[in-house]
């Protein structure tokens, strides 16, 4: 709608101009009217007026000041909202005469939006009812008083509760995950403790092994053959070929039995740490002719213990790198110290996010992954994908209980990255397929689910990386698909 220097016109600005009056028996056809008197149509009438928009011609803008109630007579149009979580969200098109939008809340006065929350956009040749924002808020207060106070009391109450319902439920996720993290860390850093309390002990009696053959009068030299057999044996533990519990049984007898030959008391005591650092009879007979029969028992003690305390080490090493592991998981999966928008490897995102639910996956729980390696890096808010995950595999897990599948499958056509989350669970009702996207429904029982973890997904998906969220579901067998552009299609700026 432009006047004639081809500059855009305010809708209102053409109400107020006196162009395109309206019939009381058209507004009447219109649903939003049909059940007023003859006296107020024609008050209705005479406060607003009909303008014609062209194809693709905003009616409203969002974040313009809010002037004015648009009302559909015939034609389509398109409610279109940027959101700071979802993006651009557009809603499925309409030619339903007596849809309407821009200034909707203006009878809360002082407390109504200064400006439109969404744009309303022809999408063919289309004529609206417009009506003046301060002149709806008049008729509203003036024919409706009970119906306006309880409107504002569902809006007011109603953004209060999805404020507070929202917050718990970021607030019971971030618990979900620090009791998984809390339970992952745990396992490890009592391994490390154990293994460094019985570090204390192997050292101490090394020790004093050591000191007793000194005082046994082992020559330097002899000691040094002894260091140069403990450095071999420790380099040896755990890196040796797998054998069998049969073969270790075996090696251990053979070995034990020779020590016994030379005069060693406690050989079989012995022999399981030798036999775990390779030692076997060529050893025995080399470290015999090293330092001489007479010290071969403390030699052989001391390299037991050497062994073990290698052994140790290994442990604690581990426990300590599976808890950097982790703290790199939970790093990565809380996308500390990096930018919102990046390009992300999907599988780094989904691998974080399964190591968090460590934890909360139990015993009967099979975790499969079946990864395409050839999907390239994608453009996105990683930190929000993460919530996605965590929110689908959330859902899959408590499906399941106690056994289950538990399946995560990526791959990708020309333009599209796929991320499938199954699991084998009882399915999703065909009477509530269509309803799980929806904000606050949930089939959990009261208190186990606040209905906006699937609603926050979508946003996420379909709003914030402008992707698809779908579910197909039959009892044993439900999917959840995910499709994120492999190019730049989402806004950069929050």
């Amino acid at each position: 709608m432009t006047d004639l220097h081809g500059e855009q016109l305010d809708a209102c600005a053409v109400v107020d101009s006196g162009q395109g009056p309206i019939d009381i028996d058209e507004l009447r056809k219109l649903f939003l009217f049909e059940k007023l008197t003859d006296d107020q149509l024609t008050k209705l009438a005479k406060s607003g007026k009909v303008v014609e928009f062209a194809a693709e011609e905003n009616i409203v803008t969002q974040g313009e000041p809010a002037e004015c109630f648009a009302v559909l007579i015939s034609g389509e149009i398109q409610m279109i909202q940027e959101t700071l979580s979802a993006g651009t969200v557009a809603m499925p098109r309409t030619s339903q005469p007596g849809v309407y939008g821009g200034a909707t809340s203006a009878y809360l006065a002082d407390r109504a939006p200064d400006t439109y929350q969404h744009t309303l956009r022809a999408t063919a040749p289309t004529r609206m009812f417009i009506l003046p924002g301060r002149k709806f808020a008049h008729i509203v207060t003036e024919w409706f008083p009970m119906a306006m106070h309880l409107l504002d009391g569902v809006l007011s109450g109603g953004r209060m509760q999805r404020e507070v319902i929202d917050r718990r439920q970021r607030l019971t996720a971030l618990g979900t995950i620090t009791a998984g993290l809390t339970h992952e860390l745990n396992n490890p850093s009592a391994a490390a403790v154990r293994a460094v309390g019985e570090l204390r002990q192997l050292i101490k009696d090394s020790r004093m092994q050591l000191a007793q053959l000194a005082e046994d009068g082992i020559p330097p030299s002899k000691l040094r053959h002894m260091i140069e057999m403990q450095d071999e044996c420790a380099s040896a533990v755990g890196q040796l070929p797998p054998r069998s519990p049969l073969e270790i049984s075996d090696a251990e007898d053979e070995l034990g039995e020779a020590l016994e030959a030379i005069g060693v008391h406690d050989a079989w005591d012995l022999a399981p740490a030798l036999v775990n650092a390779g030692f076997d009879q060529m050893n025995l007979d080399k470290i015999t002719k090293k330092v001489g029969r007479e010290h071969v028992p403390g030699a052989l003690r001391w390299l037991a213990e050497a062994v073990e305390i290698s052994q140790m080490l290994n442990e604690v090493t581990e426990a300590t790198e599976r808890i950097t592991k982790l703290l790199a998981s939970a790093k990565q999966y809380s996308q500390m110290d990096r930018a919102p928008f990046q390009m992300v490897d999907v599988h780094d995102l989904l691998d974080s996010t399964v190591t968090i639910f460590r934890g909360k996956i139990g015993p009967g729980i099979t975790v499969v992954t079946d990864y395409d390696r050839t999907l390239p890096t994608i453009p996105a808010y990683a930190g929000e994908l993460n919530q996605v995950w965590t929110n689908l595999i959330h859902n899959a897990l408590d499906s399941m209980g106690e056994e289950g599948t538990l399946t995560i499958r990526t791959a990708h056509d020309e333009d599209e990255a796929i991320i499938e989350i199954g699991d084998t669970g009882p399915g999703v009702a065909e009477a509530i397929k269509d309803r799980i996207f929806e904000p606050f429904f949930t089939t959990k029982t009261v208190g186990q689910g606040t209905g906006l973890g699937l609603d926050i997904s979508y946003r996420i998906v379909a709003g914030r990386h402008g992707g698809e969220l779908k579910c197909r579901s039959v009892p044993g067998d439900t999917w959840f698909e995910v499709r994120l552009p492999l190019r730049e299609t989402i806004q950069t700026q929050p």
